[in-house]
């Protein structure tokens, strides 16, 4: 018999374990990042709020109907669990509630900025003071140089033009929305690595938050759903951005500290920046292009493995 190469066991054990954790949230991250493109196609007049709603209940619904295991996932649940369950989808359903009217108070690049930026934080601190995961030095460094980065690429044209007056409300509705997303992250990541199926702990979260935003889209203009252009975006929304992402986000956290996942995913605003020269024909300063290369490393230092030097305790 040939003896098997130990050489080889370290890079595939690596490869192996991108696969399974940061591969598919950075995936997760290019598709929320054609959010923006995707919302920009819809006809003139559509709320950003009604936008994002339709993407949330027909994607939300859909993830329920099509997951295995989302229908009997209550009931397999323990009571503390349940609970977990229905914090989960009110913090789903308070991102769109919240970011949407941040971005009609503060403009999308503060409050991107402020979202994206601060949801690591806020998984990390969340994470530290429920006992689930201490921050490690690597994690902090890599989303301070994260945070900075996204900072100079979503407020790069802000920093060289005119400033203007901050609406303090908008930035707490940001704020808020950066604290929903962290929380929902936490909460599936907890409810999975309990061998909860991804799938079912994302169809349970999704479905149950595509109801309770169900009235609010309600109470808004929804013709613009029965044009053809509103109608296409409305399906790539919920297909693409709710649907398989959340999925591949789910399989992601069973693999990765929601910390770190809500680390990978500040790639979303690069791949907007990206998204807006190449198909929108936006500029970019310089101080955004220094801002995209500082996330880039960032999340190399993240996605990276440990030291294969280092020996396992």
């Amino acid at each position: 018999m040939t003896p098997a190469r130990p050489a080889d066991s370290g890079p595939r054990r690596a490869l192996a374990g991108l696969l399974g954790g940061p591969a598919p949230i950075l995936t997760s991250a290019v598709l929320w990042g054609t959010t923006g493109t995707a919302g920009s196609l819809a006809p003139a007049g559509a709320p950003a709020a009604a936008i994002g709603c339709a993407g949330l209940t027909l994607g939300g619904l859909l993830l329920f109907l099509t997951s295995r295991g989302a229908r009997s996932l209550p009931a397999a649940c323990t009571r503390a669990e349940r609970w977990l369950l229905v914090l989960g989808a009110l913090a789903v359903a308070g991102y769109p509630v919240t970011f949407y009217p941040a971005v009609a108070r503060t403009g999308v690049a503060v409050a991107t900025v402020i979202a994206l930026g601060s949801a690591p934080v806020f998984a990390g601190l969340l994470s530290w003071l429920t006992g689930h995961a201490r921050p490690t030095a690597r994690w902090t460094c890599a989303t301070a140089a994260a945070v900075l980065g996204c900072t100079l690429l979503v407020l790069g044209p802000e920093l060289t033009g005119h400033a203007t007056p901050m609406d303090l409300t908008g930035v707490a509705l940001a704020a808020c929305a950066g604290l929903s997303y962290a929380a929902y992250s936490l909460i599936g990541g907890r409810l999975i690595t309990r061998e909860h199926s991804s799938d079912a702990v994302m169809g349970v979260l999704f479905g149950a938050a595509g109801l309770l935003v169900l009235p609010l889209f309600l109470f808004v203009d929804t013709h613009w759903l029965a044009t053809t252009r509103g109608a296409a975006v409305a399906v790539y929304l919920a297909l693409f951005t709710v649907y398989l992402a959340y999925r591949l986000f789910g399989h992601g956290l069973r693999h990765t500290p929601a910390s770190v996942a809500t680390t990978l995913t500040l790639a979303e605003p690069a791949v907007a920046a990206v998204l807006g020269v190449t198909v929108l024909d936006e500029r970019l300063p310089a101080a955004s292009w220094c801002g995209l290369a500082v996330l880039a490393l960032a999340l190399v230092l993240l996605t990276a493995p440990a030291g294969s030097g280092r020996r396992a305790r």
